[in-house]
C-alpha cells in the first residue's frame, strides 16, 4: 500500500484514534515532551514541566497509553525503597502519526507554479474551490456528517482532528470570543513561502468541511500564516 495514501476507512480511523489521543493541545505536548525523552516521563515530571495537578497529568498520560501512543512501565528509585512510580515512553505506534504527513514534494512545487502562472485572485479562487471540494470529501468519509450535523464548535475541532490526520497538526481553540483553527505544521512545506497562494487549499479544505459537518457556510479570516513570517498558521472561523 503507499503510504502517502489513506482510503477512506483508514483516513476515519486515523482521525477518530487522533482524536481520542491528541484531542487537546496539552495532551499534544505531552506526547511530544514524553517522545523526546528516552527514559520516558512520569506524571510528576509532566505535572512539573506543564504546570498542571498530578492527576491531571496522569489522566493524559493515561489517555494517550489507552490509544497505544505510550507504554507504561514501573519503576523504582536506586535504592529499591519507596513507592515505585509509573513511567511512561513513547511506543511505536506513534510512528503511524507520519503516515498522512508524507507528500510529493514535486508535485508540491509544481502545483505552486502553476498557480503562479496564473493572475493571483483568478489563481486562489481555484486552489480555494478545489480545496472546498476536498474538505466535503473528507468530512463525508467521517461517515456520520450527512445524518447527524454538529454544533459550530463541534464541527471545528472535528475539521482540526481531520487537518492533523492529513499533517496539519492543527487543533481548535477559543480566544477572545473568537473560534480558531491553529495549524503548528504545514505539510506543503516550503513551497508555500515562494507559493502563498497555496495555502487557499487548506482554506478551501476548513470551509468544505464546516459546509458538510456543520450544514452552514464559514467566514475565514488568516490571522498569521508562515508565507506573513508567523511561526504557525491561525485562521478565524465565523459561521
Amino acid at each position: 500500500m503507499d503510504r502517502g495514501t489513506l482510503s477512506p476507512t483508514e483516513f476515519s480511523s486515523v482521525v477518530t484514534a487522533i482524536s481520542s489521543a491528541f484531542g487537546d493541545p496539552t495532551r499534544r505536548e505531552i506526547y511530544l515532551f514524553a517522545r523526546s525523552s528516552e527514559a520516558g516521563v512520569t506524571a510528576t515530571e509532566v505535572a512539573k514541566r506543564f504546570d498542571l495537578h498530578p492527576n491531571v497529568a496522569r489522566h493524559h498520560l493515561d489517555k494517550l497509553t489507552a490509544g497505544g501512543y505510550l507504554d507504561v512501565g514501573v519503576t523504582r528509585g536506586g535504592t529499591g525503597a519507596g513507592r515505585p512510580s509509573k513511567r511512561y515512553t513513547a511506543s511505536a505506534k506513534g510512528d503511524e502519526l507520519e503516515l498522512p504527513v508524507r507528500h510529493d514534494d514535486v508535485l508540491v512545487t509544481l502545483l505552486g507554479r502553476a498557480l503562479d502562472m496564473l493572475p493571483r485572485e483568478q489563481a486562489e479562487a481555484m486552489a480555494e474551490e478545489v480545496g472546498v471540494e476536498y474538505g466535503r470529501l473528507m468530512a463525508q468519509s467521517l461517515g456520520d456528517s450527512a445524518d447527524h450535523q454538529r454544533s459550530f464548535r463541534s464541527a471545528l475541532h472535528t475539521v482540526a482532528d481531520a487537518l492533523t490526520a492529513h499533517g496539519f497538526a492543527a487543533h481548535a481553540e477559543k480566544k477572545n470570543n473568537e473560534l480558531r483553527i491553529v495549524s503548528e505544521h504545514c505539510p506543503f512545506g516550503d513551497a508555500v513561502l515562494t507559493n502563498p497562494v497555496i495555502c487557499a487549499v487548506d482554506r478551501g479544505m476548513m470551509k468544505g468541511m464546516v459546509a458538510e459537518l456543520y450544514g452552514a457556510d464559514a467566514t475565514l479570516a488568516v490571522e498569521s500564516s508562515k508565507p506573513m513570517g508567523d511561526d504557525v498558521c491561525v485562521t478565524a472561523v465565523e459561521a
